[in-house]
């Protein structure tokens, strides 16, 4: 078996992962407030994360050599975080899922004004269709917009600077300095915020986050290893695989099933992403590369970051 198919099965796997977190995401969040949530997840993580602040070689202080940049990014992970728990909560997975893969076309679009990447007629078409196949998702005019939908494109738009900001800062900036701003801002905000959202958790539910925030770093860890084996441009669109583990999921666990424009506009979607995937592979179309750069989903600062583990392949810090 190749390099490039072991990284393929290798993603495939971690995303499944993932979509095994965002189950109990979604179950939780039915019960308790993303703000609970996203408290406790952050502080069963800690743990781990002290594990690799302690292994990080790389010289300097926790000072951050870009402060307002580190500052957007670290309001931006917070922003992803509330709206992508609310969004889990509130609307299907594969409708969840099929918003956040958005998140290249807005990658693409915001490494114009933030890294001077220029987007050529090709890649700028895949944009433009990719966005009308989120307009096919979300209706308007047909069918009543919720804040569940409002808060999965908050999630895609936010979740999309964090990573365009880390590609921008990531050659200057300390891996674990940028790992640990998220975590700590999470830790505090939510903390801060618990005392109005708090609710009492039966211990079998607290099991539930520590098994969320466990499946949460195997699956960086597993993506972390594909990433490694791989080429960028074969392992980053498994990515789009999770649309297939929350159809199957979704069924299974809530009763889910696809609407028409769901599936139409995921295809739409996934066909532009892995477009833009695909053309930024080529060394002489992108000079940032700002999607492929970014390595799988919308960090919301309560887990591992690979590009922390990947910056010895690729020569700087990348997205999650």
């Amino acid at each position: 078996m190749s390099h490039n198919a072991k990284g393929a099965l290798l993603a495939l796997l971690s995303f499944g992962i993932y979509a095994s977190n965002d189950v109990i995401v979604k179950f939780l969040g039915g019960l308790y407030s993303p703000v609970e949530l996203i408290f406790f997840s952050t502080l069963l993580s800690f743990p781990l994360a002290m594990m690799m602040i302690m292994r990080d070689p790389t010289p300097g202080t926790l000072l951050p050599v870009h402060p307002w940049w580190m500052a957007f990014r670290t309001l931006a992970t917070l922003i992803t975080g509330l709206c992508g728990f609310y969004a889990f909560s509130q609307l299907p997975l594969a409708q969840t899922y099929t918003i956040l893969f958005a998140s290249p076309l807005l990658i693409t679009l915001l490494a114009i004004p933030i890294l001077g990447e220029r987007i050529r007629i090709r890649r700028g078409v895949a944009v433009v269709v990719g966005l009308i196949g989120v307009i096919v998702v979300l209706r308007p005019g047909q069918t009543e917009l919720t804040l569940g939908h409002l808060a999965a494109l908050g999630a895609a738009l936010a979740g999309s600077f964090a990573s365009v900001i880390v590609r921008k800062i990531g050659a200057d900036e300390r891996p674990v300095v940028i790992m640990l701003y998220p975590m700590v801002a999470n830790f505090v905000v939510m903390g801060l915020a618990l005392a109005f959202f708090y609710q009492p958790l039966p211990v079998e539910h607290f099991g539930l986050l520590a098994v969320m925030a466990a499946l949460g770093w195997i699956a960086g860890i597993v993506i972390i290893a594909a990433y490694k084996t791989g080429e960028a441009v074969t392992v980053a669109p498994m990515q789009y695989s999770q649309i297939l583990w929350a159809s199957v999921y979704g069924f299974i666990f809530f009763g889910e099933t696809i609407d028409r424009n769901t599936a139409i506009g995921a295809a739409i979607i996934i066909a532009s992403g892995v477009y833009i995937v695909l053309r930024e592979g080529r060394t002489n179309v992108s000079a940032n590369r700002p999607v492929l750069q970014t390595r799988s989903r919308p960090e919301t600062g309560t887990n591992l970051r690979i590009g922390f583990l990947l910056r010895g392949k690729s020569g700087t810090s990348e997205g999650k």
